[in-house]
C-alpha cells in the first residue's frame, strides 16, 4: 500500500496527519522529561530522608546503633540511599536516551517534513501553471475559430454582393483566409499544448506525486517505529534498574532478618548493669515494747532525735531509701525546715528576739515526726550532689576516673579508656616506624632527603607516646583498683551470705547496697554487722560528699539561737556564706564552715548575692526540675 497511489488527492490531509506526528512525539518528550523531574525529586526526597534519620556524629545516637534493630534501621536507611541512586540513574537515562534523542529526531523530522512538502507544493504549481497554459492555448484557438468563421461569413456576404467591388471582395477573401490561417495554427498551439499538459500531468500523478508521497510515508513509518522504538527503552530503563532495586530491598530484608532480640536484651543489660544488689527486707520495729527501740539499718528511726550521731565503724550512715524517692520528690529532700520563720526582732536587743517556736522534745517520738527529720535533713546534701553530678554529666564535666557512676559501667568506661589509648599509642608507635625507616633511608641516601629533618618529629612522637603510656598506667591503675575492690564486694557478699545463713535472726542487719537516683550509690552498715562482715572502703571513694557551691554572703542582722532540726545559730554582725537563697518559705541556707551549715530566717540576714554564682545554682534548680 502506497499513498502515492492511494492518496494522489489527499495532499492537504497528508500535511496536517504529519503534523498531528510531530506532536505525539512532541508530546511524548514532554511526558518523559516529567517523569524525569519525578524521578529526580523522589530520588532527591528519598536521600533527603535518609540523611534525616542518619545518626549525627558524636551524639547519643551513635551509642543506640548498637543494638540489631538500630543496626537494621541503620541498613535501611543505607539501602533507600542506594534505592534513591537508582532512581536518579533512571531519569538520567531518560534523559539521555529518550529526551535527548527524540528532540534531535523531531528538529531532523520537521526539516524532512518540511522538504517533501515543499516538493509537493512545487508539483503542484508546477501542474496548476501546466494547466493555465493550456487553458490559455485552448481559450486562443477558439478565439481564432470564431474570427475565422466571421471573416469566412463576411467575404461570402460581400462575394453575393453585386454592388461590392471586386476589390471589396478580394479584401475579403484576404481577411477570411488569414483567419483560416491564424485558427489553424492556433489549433496547432492548443493540441501541443494539450499534448505536452497530458504529459505532465501523467508525470505529476503517477511519479512526481507518488515520489513525495513515498518518502512522506517513509518519514511517517520512521517516526512511529522511532516513538515504538523510545517506548521500549522508556521500560528497559526501568527494567535495568530493577534488579539493583531487587538487590536493596533484599538488604532490607537481611537486615530485618538480623535483628536478634536476645543479643539486644544482653546489650541493655551491659550498658546499664551497675553491680549493686536489691535492698534487703525491711526490718519490723515493735512500738508496743516499752523497751528502748534497737536502731537497725532499715529503721526510719534516727539518732539525731537525741542531737547526737553514734558513731559506726567502715564509714558514714546513708539514706536508704533512694532507690525508692521518686524525681518529683527530689527537690522535697531539699525544703527548708517544716516550722514557718520567726519575725524578725522588734529591737536589736538579743535577748528580745524570740528564736520561734521550737520541737517539742520527748523521749519517743512518733513514726511521721522522725520519718519527716529523716527526709528533711542528711538526705538533702546527697540529693544536691546528685543534682550537680547530673549537671556536670549534662555538661561533659565529669570526673577523669569516672568515679561518678556505679561500680560495673565504671569498670567497662576504664577499659574503654585503655583500650582507645593503646590504640592511639599504636598509631603512634607506627608513624615513629616509619620515620625510623624513612630516616634509614636519608641517611644511605642522602640525595633524598635530610635525615636531620625527621628528628624533631621523632622527638613529637616520643613525648607523645610516653604521655600516653603514662595515661595508660593512670587508668589501668584506676582499673585495677576497681576491679579489686568489685572482687573484695563479692567476698565481703559472700561471707555475709554465710554469716546470714548461721544467724537468721541478724538477718535484716546487714550492709545492703542503695543506689541514688543520679546513677551513684550509696551503702548502710549497722554496727553489728561491721564487726562481723569484713568492712571495704569501696562505697567511700563513691559517697564522699561534695559541699554546695557558695552563691554569695550574707550579713546576721539578728542573733539567732536555731534549735530546730536543720537550723543553725548566728550571731548579730557575723559573715556567712550563701548556699542556697530563700525559694519563697523565709528561710534562707549558709554557711560557717566545711562543716557548719543550716537554715535562718531570712528576715535576720542581709544578703548579698554573687551573679555568676546565682546563674550556676539556677541551671542546677532548672535540671532538677
Amino acid at each position: 500500500m502506497s499513498w502515492g497511489t492511494e492518496l494522489w488527492d489527499q495532499f492537504d490531509n497528508l500535511e496536517k496527519h504529519t503534523q498531528w506526528g510531530i506532536d505525539v512525539l512532541e508530546k511524548f518528550i514532554k511526558f518523559v522529561k516529567e517523569r524525569t523531574e519525578i524521578e529526580l525529586s523522589y530520588a532527591k526526597q528519598l536521600r533527603n530522608l535518609s540523611k534525616k534519620y542518619q545518626p549525627k556524629k558524636n551524639s547519643k545516637e551513635e551509642e543506640e546503633y548498637r543494638y540489631t534493630s538500630a543496626r537494621a534501621f541503620l541498613a535501611t536507611l543505607n539501602e533507600m540511599n542506594d534505592y534513591a541512586g537508582q532512581h536518579e540513574v533512571i531519569s538520567e537515562n531518560m534523559t539521555s536516551l529518550i529526551t535527548g534523542e527524540l528532540t534531535r529526531y523531531v528538529q531532523e523530522l520537521k526539516q524532512e517534513r518540511k522538504s517533501h512538502f515543499h516538493d509537493g507544493r512545487k508539483a503542484q504549481q508546477h501542474i496548476e501553471t501546466c494547466w493555465k497554459q493550456l487553458e490559455a492555448s485552448k481559450r486562443r484557438f477558439e478565439r481564432d475559430c470564431k474570427e475565422a468563421d466571421r471573416a469566412q461569413q463576411y467575404f461570402e456576404k460581400m462575394d453575393a454582393d453585386i454592388n461590392v467591388t471586386k476589390a471589396d471582395v478580394e479584401k475579403a477573401r484576404q481577411q477570411a483566409q488569414l483567419r483560416h490561417q491564424m485558427a489553424e495554427d492556433s489549433k496547432a498551439e492548443y493540441s501541443s499544448t494539450l499534448q505536452k499538459f497530458n504529459s505532465e500531468q501523467h508525470d505529476h500523478y503517477y511519479t512526481h506525486i507518488p515520489h513525495i508521497f513515498q518518502k512522506i510515508q517513509e518519514m511517517e513509518e520512521r517516526r512511529i517505529v522511532r516513538i515504538g522504538e523510545s517506548m521500549k527503552t522508556f521500560a528497559e530503563v526501568d527494567r535495568q534498574v530493577i534488579p539493583i532495586i531487587g538487590k536493596c530491598l533484599d538488604e532490607i530484608t537481611k537486615a530485618a532478618e538480623s535483628i536478634d532480640h536476645k543479643n539486644d536484651s544482653q546489650l541493655v543489660i551491659e550498658a546499664f548493669k551497675s553491680g549493686f544488689e536489691p535492698p534487703g527486707d525491711v526490718d519490723f520495729e515493735d512500738f508496743t515494747q516499752p523497751m528502748k527501740r534497737t536502731v537497725s539499718e532499715s529503721s526510719l528511726s534516727n539518732s539525731r532525735a537525741d542531737g547526737k550521731s553514734e558513731p559506726k565503724f567502715g564509714g558514714k550512715s546513708k539514706g536508704k531509701l533512694w532507690p525508692f524517692i521518686k524525681k518529683n520528690k527530689l527537690m522535697s529532700l531539699l525544703t527548708s525546715p517544716h516550722q514557718p520563720p520567726p519575725p524578725p526582732p522588734a529591737s536589736a536587743s538579743p535577748s528580745a528576739v524570740p528564736n520561734g517556736p521550737q520541737s517539742p522534745k520527748q523521749q519517743k517520738e512518733p513514726l511521721s515526726h522522725r520519718f519527716n527529720e529523716f527526709m528533711t535533713s542528711k538526705p538533702k546534701i546527697h540529693c544536691f550532689r546528685s543534682l550537680k553530678r547530673g549537671l556536670s554529666l549534662k555538661l561533659g564535666a565529669g570526673p577523669e576516673d569516672f568515679s561518678n557512676l556505679p561500680p560495673e559501667q565504671r569498670r567497662k568506661k576504664l577499659q574503654q579508656k585503655v583500650d582507645e589509648l593503646n590504640r592511639d599509642i599504636q598509631k603512634e608507635m607506627d608513624q615513629r616506624d616509619a620515620l625510623t625507616k624513612m630516616k634509614d633511608v636519608y641517611i644511605k641516601n642522602p640525595q633524598m632527603g635530610d635525615a636531620a629533618s625527621v628528628d624533631h618529629r621523632l622527638a613529637e612522637l616520643g613525648q607523645n607516646i610516653e604521655k600516653l603510656r603514662l595515661e595508660v598506667q593512670k587508668f589501668e591503675a584506676w582499673l585495677a583498683e576497681v576491679e579489686g575492690r568489685l572482687s573484695m564486694r563479692s567476698e565481703a557478699r559472700r561471707q555475709s551470705g554465710l554469716y546470714e545463713a548461721q544467724n537468721p535472726s541478724a538477718v535484716n542487719s546487714c550492709a545492703q547496697d542503695r543506689e541514688s537516683p543520679d546513677g551513684s550509690y550509696t551503702e548502710e552498715q549497722s554496727q553489728e554487722t561491721e564487726m562481723k562482715v569484713p568492712a571495704t572502703d569501696f562505697d567511700d571513694e563513691f559517697d564522699d560528699e561534695e559541699p554546695l557551691p557558695t552563691i554569695g554572703t550574707c550579713k546576721a542582722l539578728y542573733t539567732f539561737e536555731g534549735q530546730n532540726e536543720g537550723t543553725i545559730s548566728v550571731a548579730e554582725g557575723e559573715m556567712l556564706y550563701v548556699i542556697e537563697e530563700d525559694k519563697g518559705d523565709g528561710w534562707t541556707r549558709i554557711r560557717r564552715n566545711e562543716d557548719e551549715e543550716g537554715y535562718v530566717p531570712t528576715s535576720y540576714v542581709e544578703v548579698y548575692l554573687d551573679k555568676n554564682a546565682k546563674d550556676v545554682y539556677k541551671s542546677l534548680e532548672k535540671i532538677s526540675e
